[in-house]
């Protein structure tokens, strides 16, 4: 009894589709042939540098110039723009030449040592040779560094907790967030949430180094950094330590001590597959931001519920809850007693059918209700045979009854049977007692003046 808007359905994800196809194939004009020198990445250090365009792409085909309006992608000789890596995604900012501007929106890797900066000029032109300045946007890449530093204490943190059978799965590191996916075979508890947060924030409001250094792998081995199984490493790899509370290789970028990062925050947890969890956190401007978003909410139900203070409002809840479903059970009684009085009427009028009295009708009444009236109709007489119907937000509730002396000879099941089928829906039940469903409700006047001519023949 269930309808489907597929229709609708089929626009909505046509319409994901579309926007899927864009994203795709804005990362996919990264994938073009380039066969020049390797990008310096100097964005460890600076967020600003001085460099010279080696190459650049429209529609991936490579061409000599960017004019105004148009969208390609940059390839410098030094850059400080990170490349979507390790699930951090990739610097946004400007680069800047002599006669034109180009407005970076994604860093992508062309190569693995050659950086390709996606995005549009937006003024003037850029061509092949132009010296430029290459600018990250330093407050989205602080954002994106304090969610990537943040995940590496949440990972400790959520093996600590949970168990060494953690494994990271998949991340993402933006401004906004950062999402970690870990092997888990359960939900993640409240308390062991907030351990985690609780363990987190110690390690930030410690506000240790973060101590980063490149070394041999063999070497890194030999500190304990926790290393993601099934990932290729090279000869030299980035150790990232902060104190005590975490060692892992990584080739992010990251704050300078724990205590950048200010405060963080889980907000959401849930299954993604078979054994792998998803927990979702903020820390930062986006931890205060939420923190007093809640406040206000907080605050708007105080007012709502009339509480004098913040202690008071699960209180008011309850309380306004438990007198809710009190008046939720009186309205209910009181419909079904007015249902109760209309179907005394209705027996009253009811149709003879070879000397079985029928009742077929429509009333304004729940399924609960129907089935009550339907059970008092028959229990009132000892040759009844009810159909009733409702309709309740353009569902159709049946419900069949027949006296018990008639039922060797007329089903309830079979009377609702009928009916369902004739509005679009099933259902069934005892030979006294039956009801159904269904979602064409145009339908039902048709089906109850027609019930007398099904009984006619059953009889």
């Amino acid at each position: 009894g269930i309808d489907l808007d597929e229709d609708g359905f089929n626009r909505e994800m046509e319409a994901q589709r579309a926007r899927a196809r864009a994203a795709q194939n804005f990362k996919a004009d990264a994938q073009v042939s380039y066969h020049g020198a390797d990008t310096e990445f100097c964005g460890y250090e600076k967020r600003v540098c001085d460099s010279e365009i080696l190459a650049l792409y429209r529609d991936g085909a490579a061409v000599d110039e960017l004019r105004e309006g148009e969208h390609g992608i940059i390839v410098l000789a030094q850059t400080p723009f990170y490349a979507e890596s390790g699930g951090q995604v990739g610097d946004v900012g400007t680069i800047i030449a002599a006669n034109g501007r180009f407005e970076v929106r994604d860093t992508q890797k062309i190569k693995a040592a050659v950086h390709g900066h996606l995005g549009a000029a937006v003024s003037g032109s850029l061509k092949i040779g132009d010296k430029v300045s290459a600018q990250v946007d330093e407050s989205v890449r602080a954002a994106i560094t304090r969610n990537h530093s943040v995940t590496h204490l949440m990972h400790q943190a959520l093996r600590d907790v949970l168990g060494s059978h953690v494994e990271q799965k998949g991340s993402l590191q933006n401004k906004d967030l950062t999402r970690f996916d870990i092997s888990h075979p359960a939900p993640i508890g409240a308390d062991e949430i907030a351990e985690v947060e609780r363990r987190v924030n110690a390690a930030i409001m410690a506000n240790v180094p973060v101590k980063i250094e490149t070394m041999r792998l063999e070497d890194a081995q030999k500190t304990g950094a926790m290393m993601l199984f099934g990932e290729k490493y090279g000869d030299f790899v980035r150790v990232v330590k902060m104190d005590d509370f975490s060692t892992e290789l990584c080739g992010g970028t990251h704050v300078a001590r724990t205590g950048d990062i200010g405060v963080f925050k889980i907000i959401g947890e849930g299954g993604i597959a078979a054994g792998v969890r998803r927990v979702e956190a903020v820390c930062g401007e986006a931890a205060l931001a939420r923190i007093q978003h809640q406040e206000q909410l907080l605050k708007s139900i105080i007012a709502e519920v009339k509480a004098q203070t913040e202690k008071d409002v699960f209180a008011k809840i309850q309380a306004q809850a438990a007198h809710a479903k009190q008046l939720e059970k009186a309205l209910a009684a009181a419909k079904s007693e007015l249902a109760a009085h209309a179907g005394a009427k209705l027996l009253a009028n009811a149709q003879e059918v070879k000397g079985a009295l029928l009742v077929a009708a429509q009333m304004d009444a729940d399924a609960a209700a129907l089935r009550n009236i339907v059970g008092d109709l028959c229990g009132q007489s000892d040759r009844a045979v009810v159909l009733l119907a409702a309709v309740n937000d353009s569902k159709v509730s049946l419900c069949a009854g027949v006296s018990k002396s008639l039922t060797n000879q007329v089903k309830a099941g079979d009377l609702v049977k009928w009916a369902a089928e004739q509005v679009g829906g099933k259902g069934g039940g005892r030979p006294d007692l039956a009801q159904a469903g269904g979602s064409d409700a145009e339908k039902l006047p048709d089906v109850l003046n027609g019930a007398n001519a099904w009984l006619a023949e059953k009889l």
